[in-house]
């Protein structure tokens, strides 16, 4: 009907998840403004970032989330209700019907063989895209290379996998999930470490071990977690990359070495979506998938879009990698 705006379902954030401030609620949708498409999501990807960034102090501005989705193509919404803002990475998939920029669009046509393939492609926006092209883009790595990666979730494993495909010498996953430490090695990891089994040794030390005493050429940290962040600087070799892609909060800090920095030669650097041009590359990482070389389905598991707390508390459990919400 002429005029009418669109209707949708959506996790809309009140507050903090841990205030139990998330709830599925019904939203009607503003007008489509120049640029925008009206898109209807297929599946969302859920991220870490999602429950961080959602459970920001706002102010009155209510959020609805989401940090990457796939659709058959965020958004404020209007009813008579507070406004409800879809700020996360410029839009929000959270939702069955949402709004993007045409800008924020990748064309998937006659890239995916099925409905269930394209669940499959939801994270490729945003984690697995981080993990692979910070390995590919922003460190640039090769044959030659010694690279290690803190923390084994969706962004950890993608970066795993994207080593292996590169040909990296050595390939080093560090977790405390034996699962994930695991499913690392299957999928490219030429050795991994416990952080709760270093029997006596720091993560320095086995750094050091499984790289003939030289340390990690490049370091990508996806914890966010300082004591780790520091000790990544520690064993990467000089004139080495130490890649920060993970944060526990806006206010997190680290203490660096200034004069080991310049004496070393070392980087410390920030990626942001893994340095990558999302038009080009989500194709190359669906091309690889299909030619067996970038195995994504081994980190998925889906679930009912109503399933979604039960979604965030595997991932926060360790049980679930890259939970996928279905719509």
């Amino acid at each position: 009907m002429a005029g009418e705006r669109a209707r949708a379902k959506a996790i809309v954030s009140h507050g903090s998840l841990e205030d139990g401030q998330w709830r599925m609620e019904d939203v009607t949708l503003r007008p489509l403004r120049e640029g925008e498409l009206l898109v209807d999501i297929i599946a969302s990807g859920v991220c870490h970032t999602d429950i961080l960034f959602g459970s920001l102090k706002e102010g009155p501005s209510l959020n609805f989330l989401g940090s990457k989705n796939f659709d058959l193509a965020s958004s404020t919404a209007s009813s008579g209700k507070p406004s409800i803002s879809g700020q996360f990475f410029g839009q929000s998939s959270f939702a069955n019907t949402t709004i993007v920029s045409q800008k924020s669009v990748v064309n998937a046509n006659n890239l995916f063989k099925n409905r269930q393939e394209l669940e499959l492609f939801a994270p490729l926006g945003c984690g697995i895209q981080t993990g692979a092209g910070t390995i590919i883009n922003v460190a640039q790595a090769g044959a030659k290379d010694a690279v290690v990666v803190l923390g084994l979730g969706g962004v950890g494993l993608s970066a795993i996998m994207a080593a292996k495909l590169l040909g990296c010498q050595k390939i080093i996953g560090i977790d405390k999930v034996s699962s994930r430490l695991s499913l690392a090695k299957e999928i490219g990891a030429t050795h991994v470490v416990n952080t709760l089994e270093l029997d006596g040794s720091s993560l320095v030390d086995k750094v050091r071990e499984a790289t003939d005493g030289l340390g990690a050429t490049v370091t990508m940290d996806t914890t966010g977690v300082k004591a780790l962040t520091m000790q990544g600087i520690e064993f990467t070799r000089n004139h080495g990359k130490i890649i920060q892609v993970g944060s526990n909060g806006l206010e997190d800090l680290a203490d660096f070495p200034m004069l080991l920095f310049m004496v070393s030669g070392k980087q410390f650097l920030g990626a942001v979506e893994g340095g990558a041009t999302p038009s080009k590359f989500i194709p190359q990482l669906i091309q690889w998938y299909h030619e067996g070389r970038f195995p994504i389905d081994k980190l998925i598991k889906r679930f009912k879009a109503d399933e979604w707390e039960k979604a965030i508390h595997e991932m926060h459990e360790g049980e679930t990698i890259k939970p996928i919400l279905l719509w």
